[in-house]
């Protein structure tokens, strides 16, 4: 992937783009950011031999900063009716992150406060650095309130009564904390972060692009549709797996080498899955 970004820099290995932020002196949310991340998730949309993306930042002690004060100060003070009001670009940029058909990881080792919070909630996953990580949303006592998706995205993900107090309390809560509420999937000590993101990535990137992608859209539609409307989405994206996927193939060697009767299969399932990417 052609790397001319401001912001960040990108890295392609194995299936897996390593997107580093790297924008001194704090990674500060502001739009020369939102314009990379639009540039990276237009790239990203039609890239079918990229299964993964991680961001993680060169900044020892910053994952991603709050949004620059210097577009939100220019916001108008006007009343805007319900009719009238539109996404915010913070609002639409982080929504595309979010809708990527990759699957995405955030690896915070720093602060993540503001908008840098509200940025690893559009991922997939997060995973957090014991000691290092600190997260925040300050908005409250800024006199606004979280407008990059953090209030949407939260309450989703963790309930209503947690989502509430990270956000009126404005206050730092650290990895562990994080872990406990499920703003994070994992907190892990600093020296096993990076082995452990780096296995995880490797281990998605194996597998089929289009089943990655399918997993997600059937999962995210599951937070916000009837479970009638849900389990519908999930039998959509399945015929979307089967026909661009080796699935069918990978269903029939199983069904003629007797493999789903293999007690040997039955006990290494991890290993079994690997070895079958072989079919194609």
């Amino acid at each position: 992937m052609k790397d001319n970004f401001t912001t960040f820099n990108v890295k392609v290995e194995n299936a897996i783009a390593w997107v580093t932020f790297d924008y001194p002196p704090v990674n500060i949310q502001g739009l020369p950011m939102l314009a990379d991340l639009n540039t990276l998730a237009q790239r990203l949309e039609t890239n079918r031999d990229i299964n993964v993306v991680v961001f993680q930042s060169a900044h020892p002690e910053i994952f991603v900063a709050h949004a620059d004060t210097d577009f939100l100060k220019e916001m108008s003070a006007t009343v805007v009716s319900r009719d009238d009001v539109k996404l915010l670009d913070l609002q639409t940029t982080l929504e595309r992150i979010s809708k990527l058909p990759q699957a995405t990881i955030a690896k915070i080792e720093g602060f993540a406060r503001g908008g840098g919070h509200e940025f690893a909630l559009a991922c997939d996953m997060r995973f957090a650095a014991r000691g290092k990580a600190t997260f925040m949303q300050m908005e409250v006592a800024m006199g606004i309130l979280p407008c990059g998706g953090g209030a949407s995205r939260m309450a989703r993900q963790i309930g209503l009564g947690r989502a509430l107090e990270i956000i009126l309390s404005a206050r730092d809560y650290d990895a562990n904390q994080a872990e406990a509420y499920g703003t994070i999937n994992k907190a892990l000590d600093p020296e096993e972060i990076g082995s452990f993101v780096e296995a995880l990535a490797n281990r998605i990137a194996l597998w089929p692009a289009e089943s990655i992608n399918a997993c997600k859209q059937a999962v995210y539609a599951s937070t916000d549709k009837p479970i009638e409307a849900a389990l519908k989405e999930e039998a959509y994206w399945l015929y979307q797996a089967t026909s661009q996927t080796p699935a069918l193939k990978r269903f029939k060697w199983a069904d003629d080498n007797g493999a789903q009767f293999d007690m040997d299969n039955q006990r290494g399932w991890e290993e079994a899955l690997i070895s079958i990417q072989e079919i194609k």
